[in-house]
């Protein structure tokens, strides 16, 4: 069940044409029609966070969802980078998820304060940019969110010189010239992961997982018209099936994420 929230109904529907349409396109990739995603190469990053839990029976859908976010890409316009944030308040109605973080539980909350939701936090939920979140499994909303977020500009951001040994990697991240004032964040997140969860209200199923951040920290800030240039180093976590590392741009105050990055280590 989810927990702290009410909310729209998973069926809510856009009013705008375009947004129903890539409504369609996405239930049509949901239900095995198998439309691949092309290259990202000029589509706008638009950064989807899942806050999940394995405690949660309202949480698969959702997972499932970004998953199928992440692997079939459906819009045309953005290439989606997906997070899964899994949150710790859950952890003490029988089954404590693996991955669950009071870190990721307070950036939630941030959420919530940061978007004056009156819902407060709960699971599954989905921000998109930062910008609007929802229900996690409500396919709609998301096709909606999306598609507003890959039209709005971006500031261009890199992840370069990936080098990875002994449980870290170096990596440069690089930006251009911001518009607010904003801080640079680096997430640390297994590539995929599962889990056979034994107890609670998922006991007995087998989860599986994609973009499942293990760290999320700050690297510096940057000033309004400035840009970041940085050579950083991140530990990575021993468990999963290989590594992402996604780097975003934060605007002070809002939230929002101004432009965003990912580059997959194996």
């Amino acid at each position: 069940m989810e927990r702290y929230a009410k909310f729209l109904p998973a069926g809510a529907a856009c009013h705008h044409g375009r947004q129903w349409l890539s409504a369609a396109l996405l239930v049509f990739v949901i239900a095995g029609g198998g439309v691949a995603g092309s290259s990202t190469a000029n589509r706008t990053p638009v950064l989807v966070e899942l806050f999940t839990s394995e405690g949660c029976s309202s949480c698969p859908p959702a997972d499932a969802l970004v998953g199928t976010l992440d692997s079939t890409q459906p819009f045309p316009d953005a290439q989606l980078i997906v997070l899964e944030e899994h949150v710790d308040y859950w952890d003490d109605q029988g089954w404590r998820d693996p991955f669950s973080s009071h870190a990721l539980t307070l950036r939630q909350s941030e959420y919530v304060e940061k978007l004056h939701l009156k819902t407060g936090p709960y699971t599954p939920q989905m921000v998109v940019d930062g910008s609007e979140a929802f229900v996690g499994s409500n396919r709609i909303q998301a096709a909606g969110a999306v598609e507003r977020a890959a039209r709005t500009p971006k500031v261009r951001m890199e992840i370069s010189s990936l080098d990875p040994e002994k449980g870290k990697i170096s990596a440069h991240i690089s930006t251009g010239a911001v518009p607010e004032k904003a801080e640079v964040l680096v997430a640390v997140a297994l590539d995929r992961a599962q889990s056979k969860v034994l107890r609670g209200e998922n006991g007995g199923r087998q989860l599986q997982h994609v973009a499942v951040v293990s760290r999320l920290s700050s690297v510096g800030k940057v000033k309004p018209g400035e840009s970041f240039s940085k050579d950083v180093t991140i530990n990575l976590p021993s468990s999963g099936q290989g590594h992402r590392i996604v780097a975003f741009l934060e605007e002070e105050g809002s939230g929002r994420v101004l432009g965003a990055a990912e580059a997959h280590v194996r």
